[in-house]
């Protein structure tokens, strides 16, 4: 079972995958925003093609840590997405991710136009790379 890492924005959704033992985080695309129904129906394909058990949403808090009007909004996209898909949804702290992201994909020399459509992804990859560190034994049951 993997773990899904979401970057939810108002026009795209950056998708990243744990690998199967939840200890890296891959991204794996930039899903274009349409309508609620849309995105939960590419959403359920790469958690049924991944065998996904959980799914991390970024939670953009304020920097003092305060909840506005993104961070609201993403905790209303991982309800109403967990009544959707059955599956556990949880709420990660991903305060400057998406900075990180344009600091990574900058020291790689990539250019402006590929960062701009891969950075939602990257922040994805950062979010769930994030939580797996935190979590390194929840994400899994391991008999080791």
């Amino acid at each position: 079972m993997r773990i899904l890492g979401l970057d939810v924005g108002e026009r795209t959704i950056g998708v990243a995958v744990s690998d199967a033992l939840g200890l890296t985080a891959q991204g794996l695309e930039v899903i274009r925003r349409r309508t609620w129904e849309e995105d939960v129906k590419r959403l359920r394909e790469i958690s049924e093609q991944y065998d996904v058990s959980t799914i991390v949403v970024g939670f953009p808090k304020n920097m003092n840590g305060t909840i506005g009007p993104q961070a609201q909004a993403a905790a209303a996209f991982a309800e109403r997405l967990a009544a959707e898909l059955g599956l556990p949804v949880k709420l990660w702290d991903e305060r400057l991710t998406t900075m990180e992201a344009e600091r990574l994909l900058l020291a790689a020399d990539v250019s402006r136009s590929k960062r701009r459509k891969v950075i939602d992804k990257m922040a994805a990859v950062l979010i769930l790379q994030s939580y797996l560190q935190a979590h390194p034994l929840s994400s899994m049951d391991r008999n080791w």
